[in-house]
Formats: C-alpha cells, structure tokens, sequence
C-alpha cells in the first residue's frame, strides 16, 4: 500500500483525503474535508487548514487536481483567484513527492478504474470501453470540465484537454438570441459560459431578457434547486434549454475525439440523472446530419461516485509525469 494526500481544487471548492493505493492502483479514501476556496487567500492558507483538522503524521507524497491547464511556470485557476507555481509547491507544502493533474483529467484517471456498476448506460448501446478508441469525458460543475481516455490494446492513457473553452455553437434561433445576449456580457462565449453550474443562470437571465419575462433572480444554488425540483416553471424552461446545449456540446466533442464511447461526470450530472432523458439531451447528442446513425448507438455511461474527483487525483499519482 501506498498512503498520500489527494487533493481536488476546484473554482468553489477545496476537498481533501488522505488516500490508499493498492499494487493495481486502485484507492481507497479516507475522511473528506471539504473548504470553501473564497475563504482562503492561497492554496497554502487551505493546505494548512486541512493539516491542522486531520492532525497526526501526514504523508509527505500527494496528488492535487487543479481546475485549469497544468504544465506552466504559473498556474492561475480559471474560476478562482488562486496562485500556483509549480516548482516550488512541494516545498510550500512540505512535500517530498508532488503529482498535478487537470481536475477532468483526474475524473478520467477515475473513470478508468471505476467497476461497471458505477457507470450505468443513459443511452445508446450496451457496450464495453473500446479496446483502440477514445472514450470523451465531460461534465459541468463550475466550469465545464472535458477529458479523454485513448484506449489502445486496451491500455488507457488519459489525456487532459480544455475542450470546455471550444467556442458555443447556437443550432437554432432561441440560441441565437442567448449567444448575442452572452456577447454583450463576455465579448467571447465558450461552451462553459452556456453548460456549467453558472451556465443555467446565464441561460435563465437570457431567456427572461429576450421574452420579457419578469423572473426572480436567484443565486446558482437555488437556481438549480428551483430548476431540479420544478419549483420555479421558468428556471425547469432554462434548465430544458441547458439540457439540450449540453447534448450538443457532448455530441461535438464524441466526433472531435472519436465516438465510440461518453462518459458524464460530475456532482451537477448526477443530480439531473433522471430529467436528461426527458430534456432532449440525446436527441440533440445525435442531431449530427451524415453522422446521426452513429450517434444514436454511441454508449453514454453516468460516472457515479461522491468524490470522483478525489479518487482520481489519487489514481493519478502513480501514473506517468
């Protein structure tokens, strides 16, 4: 067994565990701590927060998954004021072995050793991972997180992307209107300005500013909430229209890197499992013209796990550098 600290830093939330490594490299985790980001300066001011609640003698090797790009002398965060310079954070953080990895890449590191039990199929057809092939791996959280596993001779190499930043492709009028509304805020629009945890309510706002509807404004979570729950008629008609961008987004990103197999992750996924077959996700997923039979018969598979996150990070430490 092999004990390190696995860290998940996300643009709202820091989460960490000390964590377990079988000779198969499969983790186990122990207790979760969970910071809020915008309550600490630095990553350190957290490290040290979650030093001081776990207590004792701490491994001195870890795994952190950034939600940014990984490989630059300084890594900014892409929805946090965070800092990072790599080649002086194990030293910060008192660290003897230090792995970084993109947070989706570290979904994808999950996605690969988790059982068949926790990635039940939402559509297609019932079929294993591709022995050659890729398999895309996306979800929204704070941003939109994209993935992939190449499969060959059914070995798997993870590699990271930002395909969440791929610009926003409207496919009819009603999203013509949200994308130049989204203009007038952020001059460029991103898939993740539209399918992200912030993405509803940049939806939500648009659509009432384009019907001249009176809405009540609502911060993210409730938002969602009112959304999931039906509570809010208006909200479940943004979150419909977010269902749909999101299958096409999926879609666009199956035949960027090969359609053979998607995976939906994430903890806002999760929570929409039983409204995406009813959303007009899937058909907006195989609305590919020449391509549409393919589609239709692309697996798509739920990743279920409550700190997905985390446990790949951990997978990821032993992996290639």
């Amino acid at each position: 067994m092999t004990e390190i600290i696995a860290a998940d830093i996300g643009g709202t939330n820091a989460r960490f565990a000390r964590a377990r490594l079988n000779a198969r490299n499969v983790p186990t985790l122990g207790k979760v701590r969970k910071y809020k980001v915008a309550d600490y300066p630095t990553l350190q001011a957290c490290w040290a927060a979650f030093v001081k609640d776990e207590g004792g003698h701490l491994p001195t090797s870890a795994s952190i998954a950034f939600a940014t790009a990984i490989g630059r002398e300084v890594i900014k965060l892409t929805n946090s004021a965070w800092v990072i310079r790599p080649d002086t954070l194990d030293e910060e953080l008192g660290l003897r072995h230090l792995r970084l990895v993109n947070d989706f890449e570290a979904v994808a590191h999950a996605v690969a050793r988790l059982p068949k039990e926790n990635l039940p199929l939402l559509f297609g057809e019932d079929r294993p991972f591709p022995r050659d092939g890729g398999v895309t791996i996306l979800g929204p959280g704070t941003g939109l997180g994209v993935a992939m596993i190449a499969f060959d001779d059914g070995e798997p190499h993870v590699i990271a992307t930002e395909g969440g930043h791929l610009d926003f492709a409207p496919l009819d009028p009603l999203e013509e209107k949200i994308l130049a509304y989204l203009r007038d805020k952020f001059l460029r629009v991103s898939t993740e300005r539209i399918v992200s945890g912030p993405g509803l309510n940049n939806i939500y706002k648009a659509m009432a500013t384009i019907g001249h509807d009176r809405v009540v404004l609502m911060e993210d979570a409730e938002l969602w909430q009112a959304a999931i729950d039906g509570t809010d008629e208006f909200a479940r008609r943004a979150l419909a229209r977010f269902c749909m961008s999101y299958g096409s987004v999926a879609g666009d990103l199956a035949l960027a890197q090969g359609p053979h197999t998607v995976v939906l992750a994430g903890g806002l996924t999760q929570r929409m499992k039983d409204i995406l077959p009813q959303c007009g996700f899937h058909q907006r997923f195989t609305a590919k013209g020449r391509f549409e039979s393919l589609m239709k018969s692309v697996p798509i598979r739920l990743a279920l796990h409550d700190e997905i996150g985390l446990y790949g990070a951990a997978a990821a430490f032993r992996e290639k550098k």
